[in-house]
C-alpha cells in the first residue's frame, strides 16, 4: 500500500503540545530503515540545522543550531548547565510554571542563581530586573520564558535581552512554545540563545529538541564546567562540527517528520502561519465568551497561543468528565498549571483552523449541557 493512501484519524489537540499534525508529517516517518551514521542521513540533519536558524532570521555566519534527542525540558537543561561560567550566577525571570522549572534545573545542578519572582498573572518589572543586574556583577546569564505556557502571558524578551546586554550578560530565552508560531527575529529580539522542540510550533512529533545560539559563545563555553555528559551544548556542537551528526543516537523517524514539517512551515509562510494561529486564538476567545468563561491573564498580555480559563463555580462542573466527553469525540483540552488556582487551557497550536474550533465548541457546549453545568457559566465575583 502507498503510504500516501493511509488514512489516519484526525484528533484536534487543544493542549499546549504536542500539537495536531498533518497526515503528510505523520507519514513522513514511514521511510526505509537507515543507519543514522550514513552520509545520506547526515545531509538531512545538516540542512535541518540551517533551516532552524533561518526560521528565526539568524545570520548563519553568527548563529548555529544544535540538535538533541529529547523534549523541550532537555534543552532548558542544556542551556542552563552549559552556558554558566564558573563562579557566575544565572538570573531567572520567574512568573510562571516553566520559568519555575528553570529554577528547579538550577537547583538540581547546584548552579548559583537568583530566582527573581513576579506574580504569575503579571508582566515582569523591568526596573526591578535592571536593579538586580546593576547590584550583582556576578550575574552572567539572564533566562526568560517567552510565552509562559501555564498561563499564556507573553514576556517582553526584547527589553529584557537589552538589559542583559547592557550589563554584559547573555540572554537565554525559552521559545519552546513560540518558535515557528509567533515571529521571532533572534538578533532584533536581543537573543543570544533560544530553544524549542519539534512537537509544538513546527507541528511535528515529540523527540527532537534544539538550541539556536551564537557560535562564538558556544565555543567560549568549552572552558566552562561540564556539568552533564549527555546534555552539554559544546560537546554536542563540536560533534556536529566534526562529523555532522549527533554524538549519540538520534530519533531517526522524528527527524524525517520534522524535515517535512519544516517544508510545510516555509510553504505556509511565517506571516500566514501566525495569522492562522491568531484567528484560531480569537475563535477560542469568542467561543469561551459566549459561554461566559473568564480568562486568568489580561487579554493584552496574552501571547496569542494559550488561553487559561478559570473553573466556573458550579457544583456540576467536573473537568475530568468534561475532558473525557470531548476526548471521546476527538478533542483534547488540558488542565491548568497554576498551583493556586483551578484552571484549564485551550491552545491555538497545531495544524488547525477556525472551523475546528467551531466544531470543538459544539462538542464542548454539549458536554456542559450533558453534565448540567449552567450556561452561561457561574462565577462568584
Amino acid at each position: 500500500m502507498e503510504k500516501n493512501s493511509i488514512k489516519v484519524k484526525r484528533n484536534i489537540l487543544l493542549n499546549p503540545g504536542p500539537a495536531t499534525t498533518t497526515d503528510t508529517v505523520k507519514l513522513a516517518q514511514v521511510v526505509p530503515d537507515i543507519c543514522p551514521r550514513e552520509t545520506e542521513f547526515v545531509s538531512v540533519m545538516k540542512q535541518m540545522r540551517k533551516d532552524l536558524v533561518k526560521i528565526v532570521h539568524g545570520d548563519p555566519q553568527v548563529y548555529t543550531s544544535v540538535l538533541f534527542c529529547g523534549s523541550g525540558t532537555l534543552v532548558m537543561d542544556v542551556c542552563l548547565n552549559s552556558l554558566l561560567p564558573e563562579g557566575k550566577r544565572a538570573l531567572v525571570i520567574n512568573n510562571g510554571a516553566y520559568s519555575s522549572r528553570a529554577v528547579e534545573i538550577c537547583q538540581f545542578y547546584g548552579l548559583p542563581h537568583i530566582n527573581l519572582e513576579f506574580p504569575y498573572d503579571q508582566l515582569p518589572d523591568l526596573k526591578e530586573i535592571e536593579h538586580t543586574l546593576k547590584e550583582d556583577p556576578d550575574i552572567a546569564l539572564v533566562y526568560t520564558t517567552h510565552n509562559e505556557t501555564g498561563t499564556g502571558i507573553l514576556n517582553p524578551i526584547r527589553q529584557i535581552g537589552a538589559l542583559a546586554h547592557k550589563y554584559n550578560c547573555i540572554s537565554v530565552v525559552d521559545t519552546i512554545s513560540t518558535y515557528a508560531m509567533l515571529p521571532i527575529d533572534i538578533e532584533k529580539d536581543n537573543i543570544d540563545f533560544c530553544m524549542a522542540s519539534s512537537q509544538k510550533g513546527l507541528m511535528s512529533m515529540t523527540g527532537l529538541s534544539f538550541v539556536i545560539g551564537k557560535k562564538d559563545l558556544i565555543e567560549r563555553s568549552r572552558d566552562y564546567p561540564q556539568r552533564s555528559y549527555y546534555s552539554n551544548l559544546y560537546r554536542q556542537h563540536e560533534h556536529f562540527e566534526k562529523y555532522g551528526e549527533m554524538h549519540f543516537t538520534p530519533p531517526v523517524q522524528i527527524v524525517y517528520a520534522t524535515v517535512q514539517a519544516i517544508k510545510e512551515y516555509f510553504m505556509e509562510g511565517e506571516d500566514a502561519k501566525w495569522a492562522r494561529h491568531l484567528r484560531v486564538f480569537e475563535a477560542i476567545h469568542e467561543g469561551l465568551s459566549e459561554l461566559g468563561f473568564r480568562n486568568v491573564i489580561k487579554r493584552q498580555w496574552q501571547a496569542g497561543l494559550v488561553v487559561t480559563v478559570r473553573y466556573p463555580v458550579d457544583p456540576n462542573w467536573d473537568f475530568t468528565k468534561i475532558h473525557d466527553y470531548c476526548y471521546e469525540r476527538g478533542f483534547t483540552i488540558y488542565p491548568g498549571k497554576i498551583a493556586s488556582a483551578d484552571t484549564f487551557r485551550l491552545c491555538s497550536l497545531g495544524a488547525i483552523d477556525v472551523e475546528d474550533i467551531k466544531d470543538f465548541f459544539r462538542v464542548f457546549t454539549a458536554a456542559l449541557e450533558t453534565f448540567k453545568v449552567s450556561i452561561p457559566v457561574i462565577y462568584n465575583d
